[in-house]
């Protein structure tokens, strides 16, 4: 009987290895085919059930370039993933279908939604239909006011010279500099006064520890895994890994964005109370009308003045019980033109600042076009140029001072060589790197491919950019005259040069940022030249802004 038991538990084994080995040749025959079959396929590889989740995990630190590689062999690159298909796009056609033409079947979608919502809520870049149409009606109102950009003027100046301050001194002192760092800081400095009317600081002359900025960072990188991370749900369930670093991070931004809520509330029912009492007093001691009737006026400027910047737009239309504007929407404007007005503009000054120092040509043009507009506003005012020495602090930082002055809205706009370097360096480093849309119903792309509806579409500004089909045989190359004709800026369609978005969402801030990038780098590079710290490594950070992933580390000298 033993025996017998033990000739069946063999039996029963080997009959079980069987099975087992079975199955393994069966599951290694389906790879094996699966594979095969994608021998001719110009996309990545993929693998059953997970797709090409290996390959682009694999090159996730280096996911825009690996994406290049792909469309520089085909406009339109398919990858599959576990829970959905995304279709890249870097074809001009392509783009104006889904941007434009049918744009209402190309939201933003519920897929990226749910990954951005922690950090952008239901803010203007991350919600569709009638709520982005409403945020963007007020937004556009805004952007449109030349109260607003005669405003802005006058900060972005103010801003680019204390960075032109901060940066004299470390020149003086011989010390190296991490310009992205100072540039995040002069940006989120602007937006925080240009957007919300309020002053926070962190330029100041001893730089202080900026916890927002450095919490808005880290949430941004966690958001941007979850495109390929399929386990984030649970991390988040569980609160563990990147998932509880990025709550500790919300918690952070959180605490500063209310802050900023209330700070401009509370300085908005001060002016208006001070308005009502001030009126009262003048009016019960003033005897001359006519005099009443100038300070009624001026008082009536001052409150204009306050309701300049975006959020107290926006705090005025929470006040009407039907808009339905909390402080959690607040939040939500604060937060979506953070990321609009400090990381897209700092980064994209960061790369133009690389991009001139290591084209030693175009550094001395955009040198010799700013020493002639600085001559020319200087006999068009009727100003006489101060002498100064570079080795003196003081002439040197008065004579920055006064060319600083003569940088009104409209000598900036006779910058075109300038314009064309920095629009040149958004076509090779767009600050925006993809932007992914969802897929409503089944379409057709002008190429001839389908998509399905719950998928994703993503047209690819840094491929787009690199692409000879698009750009010519140097289209790898960093050449600001390719935006210059007879001396005078040319545009190029919006729909092949997509830094900036098109169509119905094309971007508001556009003619802002120009604004602010001019003058900051007008001031910068009149006044010095960057070299970058040999052996530091400039390499892009995967974030939703193509920010550096080491920053940008420079020695500084100042011109004579």
């Amino acid at each position: 009987m033993e025996a017998d038991r033990k000739v069946s538990l063999d039996c029963y084994s080997q009959n079980g290895y069987r099975g087992m080995l079975m199955l393994a040749c069966a599951v290694l025959s389906w790879i094996l085919i699966h594979r095969w079959s994608q021998r001719n396929k110009k996309g990545p590889k993929t693998w059953p059930l997970v797709g090409a989740a290996i390959e682009q995990f694999l090159n996730y630190d280096r996911m825009h370039d690996w994406l290049v590689q792909y469309l520089f062999k085909s406009r339109t690159v398919v990858v599959p993933m576990p829970f959905t298909t995304y279709t890249y796009i870097a074809d001009p056609a392509n783009v104006e279908h889904v941007l434009k033409t049918n744009f209402a079947n190309y939201p933003k979608g519920e897929t990226y939604h749910s990954y951005m919502e922690v950090l952008l809520g239901d803010g203007i870049f991350n919600v569709d239909g009638e709520l982005w149409r409403k945020q963007r009606k007020t937004a556009s109102f805004e952007f449109a006011s030349k109260n607003l950009r005669d405003f802005s003027t006058i900060v972005f100046r103010e801003y680019s010279q204390k960075l032109h301050g901060i940066l004299s001194q470390e020149s003086f002192q011989g010390q190296v500099v991490d310009m992205q760092e100072l540039l995040m800081r002069m940006t989120l400095d602007s937006i925080c006064k240009v957007g919300f009317g309020v002053e926070i600081g962190t330029l100041a002359p001893d730089l202080p520890e900026n916890l927002f900025a450095q919490a808005f960072d880290t949430a941004n990188i966690i958001v941007t895994l979850r495109f390929i991370d399929p386990l984030w749900r649970i991390k988040r369930f569980l609160n563990v890994g990147s998932e509880a670093l990025l709550d500790k991070s919300i918690k952070t931004i959180d605490d500063f964005t209310y802050s900023v809520i209330r700070r401009r509330k509370k300085e908005i029912k001060e002016s208006r109370e001070s308005s009502k009492d001030n009126k009262v007093t003048e009016h019960k001691s003033l005897a001359s009308c006519e005099y009443f009737h100038h300070f009624s006026i001026l008082m009536t400027n001052f409150l204009d003045q306050m309701k300049h910047d975006i959020l107290s737009r926006f705090i005025e239309l929470g006040e009407d019980p039907e808009s339905n504007l909390s402080n959690k929407s607040l939040r939500d404007v604060v937060l979506n033109f953070v990321i609009a007005g400090r990381d897209t503009t700092a980064t994209t000054l960061s790369w133009a600042i690389y991009m001139i120092m290591t084209h030693s040509h175009v550094a001395e043009k955009v040198y010799s076009e700013l020493k002639t507009l600085e001559e020319d506003q200087a006999r068009e005012e009727n100003v006489t140029l101060l002498q100064y020495d570079s080795e003196d602090p003081d002439s040197f930082n008065e004579r920055a001072r006064q060319f600083a002055g003569l940088l009104s809205y409209d000598a900036l706009g006779k910058l075109y060589y300038l314009h064309a370097v920095i629009t040149e360096t958004l076509r090779l480093y767009p600050a925006v790197p993809q932007d992914p849309k969802g897929i409503l119903e089944d379409d057709v792309l002008p190429d001839g491919t389908g998509v399905k509806a719950g998928g994703m579409v993503t047209y690819v500004p840094y491929s787009m950019g690199r692409m000879e089909y698009n750009w010519g045989s140097d289209a790898a190359s960093f050449k600001p005259e390719r935006w210059l004709k007879d001396g005078f800026f040319q545009n190029a369609s919006p729909f092949k040069f997509t830094a900036f978005q098109a169509g119905p969402r094309i971007c508001l801030g556009k003619d802002s940022a120009y604004l602010q990038m001019k003058m900051c780098l007008a001031i910068l590079c009149r006044f010095y030249k960057f070299t970058l710290v040999p052996g530091h490594p400039v390499e892009y950070r995967m974030m939703t802004i193509l920010s550096m992933a080491h920053g940008l580390k420079v020695n500084i000298s100042r011109r004579p």
